[in-house]
């Protein structure tokens, strides 16, 4: 990192607004006894936003005064966090453009380009006007939408040099344009538009229904908003005479599943023989691996076990459960 100074050029003091004042002091206050000084940061920032958007020498001393700190604490982290601008920054932009290997690879060096020919041949050099100032950052962590810049707050991605320009004249024009990728792009998506998961019912509940589960609700309690319920299975508000069969007997059903089952209403062999494809298909939404109704076989598995009959996987069940309470 290169050495960073304050700028030879200081005011003579400065304080905090009224409003700045009062929300440091309620911040500061957040902070257990000795442990005030966990604030600098924010508040070094609120006195950079306040003070045109760079951090003068009066600034970090009344920081440091606020929070009991020494000063050359607070000049310690005012030089090392480059959010922090030590010197005058461009009335109407600051630019910082981000030189680190994706956007280097994707242009940024164009971008820097416009910066001096339009800004001025050195970073951190005001414009003729004073109204623009620039500088080459480390990554911003837009990588997908490289080369990018950031201008106070904002992003602005995608760029080419006539883009650039388009940012950079929306500042002039106090019009600033919309903020993020400059092509249209959505969020961090391939250019041009998602090219997977781009079915619409994924997301707009047609598949799967919603449920609503109070806080306190138990599994017999749980109601069920459906859309298209022709294939929703028949479902109780609890298990008959407040005995449920136990459906981890069914091969694939595990505890975790018996409780989602249980959640949807569905607590005895008979309501699972009873499933029609469709029906199957429905309850297989809500689980976590898809297919697993299918695959079992839990229908023809829970036929017999509503006839009183045994499978093979539940004959072992009990033969293992046996074996436990003989032991024990």
């Amino acid at each position: 990192m290169s050495v960073r100074r304050l700028c030879p050029e200081q005011p003579a003091s400065f304080a905090f607004t009224k409003e700045n004042e009062a929300w440091a002091k309620q911040l500061v206050a957040k902070y257990p006894a000795g442990k005030q000084a966990s604030a600098v940061i924010p508040l070094l920032w609120r006195a950079q936003e306040q003070f045109d958007g760079w951090l003068c020498e009066p600034a970090i001393r009344l920081v440091g005064d606020m929070l009991g700190m020494a000063y050359i604490r607070v000049y310690e982290i005012a030089t090392f966090y480059t959010m922090f601008q030590l010197s005058p920054v461009g009335r109407k932009a600051h630019v910082q453009v981000c030189g680190t290997t994706p956007c280097m690879l994707r242009g940024s060096g164009d971008l820097i380009a416009v910066c001096k020919s339009r800004i001025a041949p050195k970073p951190h050099e005001l414009s003729a006007d004073g109204d623009y100032s620039w500088e080459e950052v480390e990554c911003l962590g837009v990588c997908a939408n490289a080369p990018m810049v950031q201008i106070w707050k904002d992003t602005y991605e995608d760029l080419t040099p006539e883009l650039f320009e388009k940012v950079l004249d929306g500042f002039a024009d106090g019009n600033p344009v919309k903020p993020g990728s400059q092509i249209g792009r959505q969020a961090s998506s391939p250019q041009g538009g998602p090219t997977t998961l781009t079915d619409p019912a994924l997301y707009d509940g047609s598949r799967a229904g919603k449920r609503e589960i109070s806080e306190t609700a138990t599994s017999g309690e749980v109601s069920l908003l459906q859309t298209d319920n022709s294939a929703k299975p028949e479902a109780l508000s609890g298990p008959r005479d407040g005995k449920a069969d136990d459906l981890k007997l069914i091969s694939g059903v595990g505890p975790k599943l018996e409780e989602t089952l249980n959640g949807l209403g569905i607590y005895h062999f008979d309501q699972i023989a009873s499933w029609s494809k469709e029906t199957a298909n429905w309850v297989d939404t809500y689980l976590s691996f898809k297919g697993r109704i299918e695959r079992e076989d839990w229908i023809s598995q829970a036929k017999v076990l509503a006839s009183g009959g045994e499978t093979e996987f539940s004959a072992r069940k009990a033969n293992a459960r046996d074996e436990n309470e003989n032991e024990a």
